[in-house]
């Protein structure tokens, strides 16, 4: 599903870090080596269809690469 991100992430939670992210040799091989952290937040996200929705996102984050990977888990809003 694609998405954009269209609000400042909010609550932002680390969910892990290091050796507790299963994908951590996916993450070290693709975007090169550092100090991964799985985290959580709520923003405000536009879908593929135009749709505006308050949602729960999950992504990677390194010192050094940024922020990669981000999926809404959720959806904290009800769907019009």
């Amino acid at each position: 599903m694609y998405f954009e991100i269209i609000s400042e992430l909010a609550e932002i939670e680390t969910i892990a870090a290091g050796h507790g992210i299963r994908d951590i040799a996916s993450l070290n091989r693709r975007y090169g080596e550092g100090r991964w952290r799985k985290l959580k937040g709520i923003a405000r996200v536009r879908l593929s269809s135009g749709e505006i929705r308050r949602a729960e996102v999950h992504w990677y984050e390194a010192h050094g690469v940024g922020k990669r990977r981000f999926k809404i888990k959720r959806f904290l809003d009800l769907a019009l």
